[in-house]
């Protein structure tokens, strides 16, 4: 077990401990993190190649690594992922997902279009394989395994290329490994310096504060953030021109190392306040 990992599953039980409410979705993400930490070992070939002679080029244009939208990958190891993950869906409800299993491994569902689908389908489309599940807890877990199915190749990626990615001074809201939109950052340094954290890949960007990482609105008059008392090491920063929303974690004081996929189950109150203010 790397250091990381067992950093990651001690805050998970102290976050259990004073926050009960999460506890099913922090007991889940224990379990996802020692899986991942498990696939992660077992892949020996890149799933996502990425031409070293095109980086920069890339960088300079605003393009992400690796287009998960083009292109044929192998996504063989990312598929036994999922159907691991999906033993931890079937442990909680048993039924829910053995259709869905069936079915990936009779090859009446393919895998690939079920991630291609999660990732750039509408919101408000659901797949009749979904759907068939009638459980909106199942569907959640559903969709953020099949995130996750594609997190240990990404992080190979994110290993052998973040130092050089890193120095190339991306300055895009939108993560330059593979494209995703974060969810949650953090401030680091002794001058608040603003890092974004992309989910899929595990990858964390240097990104201005004073900025909208989604629709670039840099009007210091329309961008805001809101704290809530007793929780000063969390902040929510908002666009009032976009109406969008990101958690940000400032462990600054404590000195402590933020998990950021830990801190993101944490902070789902953020989430909700945040929804409940209009911001998406």
């Amino acid at each position: 077990m790397t250091k990381r990992l067992k950093d990651a599953l001690q805050a998970i039980e102290s976050y259990k401990a004073a926050s009960p409410h999460y506890m099913d979705l922090l007991d889940i993400l224990g379990e996802i993190l020692i899986l991942r930490e498990e696939y992660k070992r077992l892949i020996t070939e890149p799933v996502f190649p990425v031409d070293d002679a095109l980086i920069e080029m890339k960088m300079e244009g605003g393009l992400p690594l690796i287009d998960l939208s083009f292109g044929k990958f192998d996504l063989t190891m990312p598929k036994r992922y999922f159907l691991a993950l999906l033993e931890i869906a079937e442990r909680r409800a048993p039924g829910q997902t053995a259709e869905i299993k069936r079915k990936l491994n009779d090859g009446s569902l393919d895998f690939e279009t079920m991630i291609l689908d999660s990732l750039f389908a509408p919101e408000d489309e659901e797949t009749e394989e979904a759907e068939e599940t009638g459980d909106d807890d199942t569907l959640d877990l559903i969709d953020l395994f099949l995130e996750e199915s594609l997190r240990p190749a990404l992080e190979k990626v994110t290993e052998k290329y973040g130092e050089r990615i890193s120095r190339a001074e991306w300055s895009e809201g939108y993560c330059p490994i593979c494209g995703r939109e974060p969810k949650i950052g953090e401030l680091k340094e002794d001058e608040g310096h603003r890092y974004l954290f992309c989910h899929q890949c595990g990858f964390e960007w240097s990104f201005r504060r004073i900025k909208c990482p989604f629709c670039g609105n840099e009007e210091q008059q329309s961008l805001a953030y809101f704290t809530i008392e007793d929780e000063e090491k969390y902040r929510v920063d908002v666009c009032n021109e976009c109406r969008r929303y990101i958690k940000i974690v400032d462990f600054r004081e404590s000195q402590q190392e933020a998990n950021l996929d830990v801190e993101d189950i944490a902070t789902l109150h953020l989430d909700m306040l945040a929804n409940d203010e209009g911001y998406d």
